[in-house]
């Protein structure tokens, strides 16, 4: 497994700004993710030394060129879980590896995409659900539906796979996007994949049944919503990270509720600009240093006592 001092999941201006504190202080930074949305042609004119209009695109390419210098890395590859481990580390499993770090920085923006299911919201809680990790030792030999068309959804539905051995993925009308490896596995573990639109969900006190548009519909006591790719909802959900809505909830210094995981950017949710996102990724980066620091003295004030 790759062991790393700080991983940041999000290539946008908050990880970005992140990245070269971190990597400037000595720290081994690891950033994963693609290119954000930020890093298209639009102009930008109302940010911070800038004169002249420059791109996003232009802006991040800059970004990433100085987070380089620092020796910071940078990789596209996309995360699908996370969890903390018995020593207090945080293990991100991606489609092609796993990384431990010490520390965590969340700044992968914030998820907008919702299901289209018309009453989803009258069922979260009683049956639908955003975490397996959380949710799905109730779901023990029940039938479940994991909404989602990619990777996300199918690693998902492979983890039920230790609750339940009736799963099934529906890719909401979409085209699947599922790679050959994780379509191999979902084969292997006959876990089917519906192309049918779920329209609405039905039950008396939780969840029972999913309705497609077709009419059809079929026996389901829980549901996971998995789609596009994860986001900080889902690894705040998964590492039991409070929340506001859909924002992480932080302090000034863009600490979490968990101590060494830090958010900053439009996933905490204050002011969507920008130069904030840069702001708070230079804090978060900053708490980050002084976690591994300190979790550093404690491991060797162990070892000598």
């Amino acid at each position: 497994m790759e062991k790393v001092d700080i991983l940041i999941i999000g290539q946008g201006p908050a990880g970005l700004s992140s990245a070269i504190y971190t990597a400037r202080a000595g720290m081994i930074t690891l950033i994963l993710g693609c290119a954000p949305k930020v890093a298209g042609d639009y102009e930008i004119d109302n940010y911070f030394g800038f004169t002249e209009t420059i791109t996003g695109k232009d802006l991040i390419d800059r970004g990433r060129a100085q987070a380089a210098k620092f020796g910071a890395e940078m990789r596209c590859d996309r995360v699908l879980a996370i969890h903390q481990n018995e020593i207090g580390a945080f293990v991100a499993k991606t489609e092609d590896v796993e990384i431990e770090a010490t520390s965590l920085i969340l700044a992968t923006g914030v998820s907008r995409i919702r299901p289209g299911i018309s009453n989803l919201g009258d069922f979260e809680g009683k049956g639908v659900s955003y975490c397996v990790s959380c949710d799905g030792f109730f779901m023990r030999g029940k039938p479940v539906v994991v909404v989602g068309e990619g990777n996300f959804a199918a690693n998902q539905a492979l983890e039920l796979l230790q609750y339940t051995p009736d799963v099934k993925v529906c890719s909401q009308g979409k085209e699947p996007s599922i790679s050959e490896e994780f379509r191999y596995r979902l084969e292997e573990n006959h876990i089917p994949v519906l192309k049918d639109k779920i329209s609405s969900l039905a039950g008396e006190k939780g969840l029972e049944r999913v309705v497609f548009e077709s009419g059809e519909s079929i026996n389901a006591q829980g549901l996971f919503v998995a789609i596009g790719q994860a986001s900080s909802n889902d690894f705040a959900y998964s590492l039991g990270l409070i929340r506001n809505g859909q924002f992480i909830e932080t302090d000034r210094e863009q600490r979490t509720n968990v101590a060494g995981v830090f958010a900053a950017g439009d996933c905490v949710g204050r002011f969507l600009q920008i130069s904030v996102a840069v702001g708070e990724g230079a804090l978060a980066g900053r708490a980050a240093i002084n976690h591994v620091k300190d979790r550093r003295r404690a491991l060797l004030d162990k070892g000598t006592a």
